[in-house]
């Protein structure tokens, strides 16, 4: 028996109740059984429970065994004065107040079924699997999978918010701002996400609001800023960008960051980081209020329409300064668009829409049931399950699913858990 066990079993209500006696042959009726406490003291806070008749007020605490309140020197904790019911599973010792009176203990372990205890031994005795329920994850009702994944995708796009609400601190509530550092980030990908990262945080926006029009000087701020033109190249391109960088440099005191140098290695060459610097700049010289016109569009095709942009012209002939490649015009694609979507659009607008009391969850989760889904070794060993992904809605659910509660062994915390307990 786990601690966690009782407290889901009290939660839930998964005993008999028609009955119940305390150690000491008192009658108890549970009214309320409270709520959840998951700080410091009682486990559940605020219940109600009838004993002999009479109405008692206050906290309930749950233990393995009765003994368990001394080796947690509970006796010595204030805040357990206000306990009324002493849940355990098994009782091996009377626990009194400070008032010397015999605080009232319940025995839990002759009112569980043993059904309920055969599945927990069941769900948890397949560690060796990839996660616990993969052999019965797909009798799960297609009802209680779906309320579930929408809770799990709000979590998922909630933890993502974090970082949006730090980097609002730092800019001062700069919607525009913040979104151009979490942008930036997106558009260097794993290798290069805390490098470009880095560079947008080293620009003030204000500056990318004054040079926007001039996609040459936006491109010499992002390239400089990101370390690219430290090195001499025999370039004519390469050295007009230098000489806008050096100017802006002096105009506005700039200085390119050195620790995270940007790379180039193990990336196709669509994703080069010059590529990439190009294009955020061709957007920012297209769209001077970006964040603005994101939070406007509700359509997954103008989404596609706002981001349908290319390269300044040098770079559709080039992937780095040095060698010049064959022509070729370097849109963003729809796959790169929609990993856009994912981490950056979706979290801020969901963010903004709730900073301004418009929680609309349902348009937020609707743009990403329009997206397609993600293609990963986690998605593919779920389809292996039959929970198959018609959407980036439930990929992004099954990631958080597996990361934040399968790999952790959270079951009881799980609505896939508790449904196959209770039954």
């Amino acid at each position: 028996m786990k601690e966690d066990l009782l407290h889901f079993i009290w939660k839930l209500k998964l005993f008999s109740t028609g009955k119940l006696q305390s150690t000491n042959g008192e009658k108890v009726e549970i009214i309320s059984n409270g709520n959840q406490n998951f700080n410091s003291g009682p486990d559940f806070l605020n219940a109600k429970i009838l004993i002999d008749n009479q109405l008692w007020a206050g906290n309930v605490e749950i233990h393995i065994n009765s003994s368990d309140w001394y080796v947690h020197h509970h006796e010595l904790d204030e805040n357990y004065d206000s306990v009324i019911l002493h849940v355990v599973w098994e009782h091996d010792v009377a626990i009194y107040r400070k008032t010397k009176e015999v605080i009232t203990t319940l025995e839990l372990k002759n009112f569980i079924s043993n059904d309920l205890l055969k599945n927990y031994k069941q769900l948890f005795s397949k560690n060796k699997n990839w996660i616990n329920c993969e052999s019965e994850i797909n009798t799960i009702s297609p009802f209680v999978l779906f309320n579930w994944f929408e809770r799990l995708y709000i979590n998922r796009i909630e933890n993502k918010s974090k970082l949006i609400e730090q980097i609002l601190k730092e800019t001062n509530n700069n919607w525009e701002a913040t979104f151009f550092i979490l942008l930036m980030k997106n558009f260097g990908l794993k290798v290069n996400g805390e490098a470009f990262y880095t560079t947008a945080k080293s620009i003030n926006f204000s500056i990318v609001r004054k040079v926007s029009s001039n996609i040459e000087q936006l491109e010499a701020l992002f390239f400089g800023q990101a370390g690219l033109l430290l090195n001499e190249v025999e370039s004519q391109y390469f050295n007009s960008l230098k000489a806008e960088y050096d100017y802006l440099t002096a105009k506005f005191h700039l200085q390119p960051i050195l620790k995270e140098q940007v790379q180039f290695f193990r990336l196709r060459p669509n994703n080069f980081p010059t590529i990439r610097l190009s294009q955020i700049a061709f957007l920012y010289n297209t769209y001077q209020s970006l964040f603005s016109k994101v939070i406007e569009i509700e359509t997954i095709e103008d989404y596609y329409k706002l981001f349908n942009i290319t390269t300044s012209p040098f770079w559709e002939t080039h992937f780095t300064f040095e060698k010049e490649s064959k022509k070729s015009v370097k849109k963003l694609s729809k796959s790169f668009i929609d990993l856009l979507l994912i981490n950056t659009i979706i979290p801020i607008k969901f963010w903004y829409l709730k900073s301004i009391g418009k929680d609309d969850v349902s348009s937020i989760i609707s743009i990403a049931e329009n997206i397609k889904p993600e293609s990963n070794s986690i998605i593919s060993k779920f389809n292996d399950l039959k929970i198959r992904s018609e959407n980036a809605f439930k990929t992004q659910a099954l990631l958080e699913l597996k990361n934040e509660y399968c790999n952790k062994q959270l079951c009881l915390q799980c609505a896939i858990g508790k449904e196959l307990l209770k039954n």
